[in-house]
């Protein structure tokens, strides 16, 4: 079954995940899978084995507790969010199967450039010259997933520098504005939701 991309634009967090939430909630067997681009403003998301003591300094940025699994990351404008709202029982796989199809998507889009993007055994996510560049959380719920993928494209970076990224202390971070990467935080969300369409 084909994937529907949605492009929402910048929208609060709270509001997005409850739509998540909402539409995880409702959906049926026959319910089309659907990706939703969009970005967030300034926020830190906290797993729900979350750390508080990753978040190091205390800013007027919010923290949000929620239900995807890993520990503290940022969001912030400039950087794409992709929502993965897939059911993986009607597509034949596992979450762990999910999580290698999206990292291979965004190594993909940044091979585009000449960019060697890598995964990091035990650490979820993908990575530059040992930066990580994309961030990847979920949940699921009765085999469907939501919650989904984070890649920095051309944002301020100083926040990640609060907290230990993805609960790692001193984890680098970078970005594909940094990498000689033109394209802006739209067009990376419309290469990358085409990629994740495809290969899910």
């Amino acid at each position: 079954m084909a994937i529907e991309i949605k492009h929402l634009g910048r929208v609060a967090y709270m509001p997005a995940w409850r739509a998540m939430q909402d539409f995880t909630a409702v959906r049926n067997e026959s319910t089309p899978d659907e990706l939703w681009v969009l970005e967030h403003p300034p926020v830190f998301t906290l797993g729900q084995a979350g750390k508080r003591e990753h978040l190091l300094q205390t800013t007027d940025i919010p923290v949000i507790p929620i239900d995807r699994g890993g520990q503290i990351t940022y969001h912030g404008p400039g950087q794409v969010v992709i929502y993965v709202l897939v059911d993986l029982k009607r597509r034949g796989y596992g979450v762990k199967e999910l999580v290698s199809r999206m990292e291979q998507a965004v190594i993909d889009l940044l091979a585009a450039w000449n960019v060697r993007a890598e995964r990091q055994t035990g650490a979820p996510g993908v990575y530059v010259g040992g930066a990580k560049i994309a961030a990847l959380g979920l949940r699921i719920k009765q085999g469907r997933s939501y919650h989904g993928l984070a890649l920095n494209v051309d944002m301020d970076l100083s926040p990640f520098g609060l907290i230990n990224p993805c609960g790692y202390a001193g984890m680098a971070v970078t970005q594909t504005h940094d990498l000689g990467i033109a394209e802006d935080a739209t067009a990376l969300g419309q290469r990358l939701a085409c990629l994740l369409q495809s290969g899910l």
